[in-house]
């Protein structure tokens, strides 16, 4: 069996806002014993508006949340999903944009590629639905997989519309009936799972195939700020515009208090030098030093620099931050070369920022940029697709 098409890692954290709204509202429907579909985006080629995991929920009383194009799609995919609420029969529609002719037929696309968007019934009794799952692992803050069979063809022992799920403690979930076929869909879960990286397969059975959109699952990005003075406010409240999960950390009784952040998930006073007893440090945590303090940044430093943070950016001149690192050599710390390439100071890219607001544009949208493995430069200047490329 080949092995299937990769896709792009960051699609859950890219769509994070968007999915937060999207649950949000699926469980305020199924608290009302109301049945919703979704529709899905879970194959590509060619140059597209939104990228696989990209979703919309929709209701019988007109609701829409959430988009899988720039507006072109959205209309014939509300009328669809009203037939599969109704039916509740799973339904795939392909959106064919390579060729002229589908200004004839009425949407007008024109992205040059190829779309298929899965529409699903969700109904408030069923458990298994792919929507409760993605619910946990967003309000868990855990890694997941979600494999979804969106095609098949033949005779086989398979439904479109049937799911595995992945749970970060191995759980599994599945209403898959066909035993082979489930084995070997787990094991391409296990392998999403470790590798944080979405796939395309197509499973050979016996009498037809199955294919299969294996997604990578990720928990919002987690922020922690060190430092809750005003320049703080900004960064924040655009962190979670894209749908972080937010932490504010300051040893100042009078500036660590929630009505200063009221968007952040947590606020917290601790001293600079126990900071790692306070918050779990890991390997998906992105942090921003901006005491505004020098011996508190030294202590935070000597802290997360040798940790498994994703990204750390430290507010301050250039030379303020080389006079850190000196320091911290001096005192005995061995910095490695993959330690230094986290650390981004002074933080931010360098758009001109020059007040609290732009200057926290440039602080988010830098580490967006790194999330993302992009430089953060110019799209006209790329000489590369916009998206990472993604075909079936």
């Amino acid at each position: 069996m080949g092995r299937g098409q990769p896709v792009l890692a960051q699609t859950a954290k890219r769509y994070m806002k968007e999915l937060q709204e999207i649950v949000a509202a699926f469980a305020k429907a199924k608290n009302c014993g109301k049945t919703v579909a979704i529709a899905t985006i879970v194959k590509v080629s060619g140059s597209t508006y939104r990228r696989p995991g990209a979703r919309m929920l929709i209701n019988l009383e007109g609701q829409r949340i959430g988009s899988i194009s720039g507006g072109c799609l959205e209309n014939d995919v509300f009328e669809r999903a009203q037939q599969v609420i109704v039916s509740g029969q799973p339904m795939l529609v392909n959106y064919d944009t390579t060729s002229d002719n589908d200004i004839v037929w009425g949407l007008g696309l024109g992205c040059k590629g190829m779309v298929q968007v899965l529409i699903e019934r969700l109904t408030p009794e069923n458990e298994l639905s792919p929507m409760t799952f993605l619910g946990e692992c967003l309000h868990q803050r855990q890694v997941g997989v979600l494999a979804t069979i969106f095609h098949i063809e033949g005779h086989i022992k398979a439904e479109v519309g049937t799911h595995l799920m992945l749970h970060q403690d191995g759980t599994i979930f599945s209403n898959l009936e066909d035993a082979d076929l489930s084995a070997d869909i787990l094991e391409d879960a296990r392998e999403v799972l470790d590798k944080n990286c979405s796939l395309f397969k197509a499973y050979p059975l016996l009498g037809g195939k199955a294919e299969v959109f294996i997604e990578a699952i990720q928990p919002p990005v987690s922020l922690v700020i060190f430092g809750a003075g005003d320049d703080a406010i900004p960064v924040v409240r655009l962190a979670k515009e894209l749908g972080w999960y937010v932490r504010v950390i300051d040893s100042r009784p009078a500036n660590a208090k929630s009505e200063r952040f009221p968007s952040a998930d947590e606020v917290i006073l601790s001293r600079p030098e126990i900071v790692n007893e306070t918050v779990e440090i890991d390997n998906r945590m992105v942090a921003v030093v901006m005491t505004h303090n020098y011996l508190h940044d030294l202590e935070i430093l000597k802290i997360l620099l040798p940790s498994s943070v994703q990204y750390l950016g430290i507010l301050g001149p250039k030379r303020r931050t080389e006079q850190l690192l000196l320091e911290l050599k001096e005192g005995g710390m061995h910095l490695t070369e993959a330690q230094l390439h986290r650390l981004h100071g002074p933080v931010g890219l360098d758009i001109g920022a020059d007040t609290p607001e732009a200057i926290a544009l440039s602080i988010v949208a830098e580490i967006q940029a790194v999330l993302a493995n992009r430089s953060g430069g110019l799209l006209r200047n790329r000489q590369e697709p916009i998206h990472n490329r993604s075909t079936g």
